[in-house]
């Protein structure tokens, strides 16, 4: 399997392409820039030498046409962004993690989109890809560090069944997550704007929180 990630050059893309390529996923790291996607890309080999890392890098037509598709850009590109390479996602699984937020003074704020959540709005823009929403609570930090397992878990969002079974398998395969199935689409928007809370519980005891979730009775990650 092929993971391309449109925006990939960013904190939340990087460290998801090196998480990815980590357990053998081919990543193509997408950007604007194909010559700013190889230069990320050459940063990420030379900080993890011991590490046999297949990445690649390409402009954001590039990493489209992979087998499955991250949107890692900034909230508010997202649907702009898939919907420029709309053919290319047509039939595809296409996995949004973006939340829509805003810091007033010294808090953060859950934006409400239009369509109720970026992840709609991804799949408004292409509607003939199969969207889900995924990675929302993830630190990037701890998702960049390959010297430890991520340690969290992973709802996962969708109106397709295909969807959500590529993304959770995935999502399990990456050291220390563990994914769920939290239903539909429509459930992207309460999962994106709780993205808030974490970031402020950051900011209240200085570290860097994730979730988990117990009385599941399920293995973890």
């Amino acid at each position: 399997m092929r993971i391309g990630i449109l925006g990939g050059t960013g904190p939340a893309g990087r460290a998801l392409a090196v998480r990815l390529a980590s357990v053998g996923f081919d990543t193509v790291v997408g950007s604007r820039s194909a010559e700013r996607a190889a230069e990320i890309c050459q940063g990420l080999l030379a900080e993890w030498p011991d590490h046999e890392l297949p990445l690649s890098g390409a402009a954001n037509p590039g990493a489209a046409a992979c087998d499955v598709v991250v949107v890692a850009t900034p909230w508010d590109a997202a649907a702009s962004t898939a919907a420029s390479v709309a053919d290319e996602l047509a039939g595809k699984v296409v996995i949004s993690m973006a939340n829509a937020l805003a810091k007033m003074g010294r808090e953060f704020q859950p934006l409400v989109p239009s369509r109720g959540s970026i992840a709609a709005a991804v799949q408004a823009a292409v509607p003939q890809a199969l969207v889900s929403g995924a990675l929302h609570h993830v630190p990037a930090h701890d998702l960049g560090n390959l010297n430890q397992p991520v340690d969290c878990d992973v709802l996962v969002c969708s109106d397709h069944p295909e969807a959500t079974a590529t993304t959770m398998e995935i999502m399990d395969k990456l050291p220390g997550v563990r994914s769920l199935d939290a239903g539909a689409l429509s459930y992207a928007s309460p999962v994106e704007a709780f993205t808030a809370v974490l970031l402020q519980l950051n900011v209240r005891y200085k570290t860097r929180v994730a979730v988990r979730f117990t009385g599941l009775g399920l293995e973890g990650g």
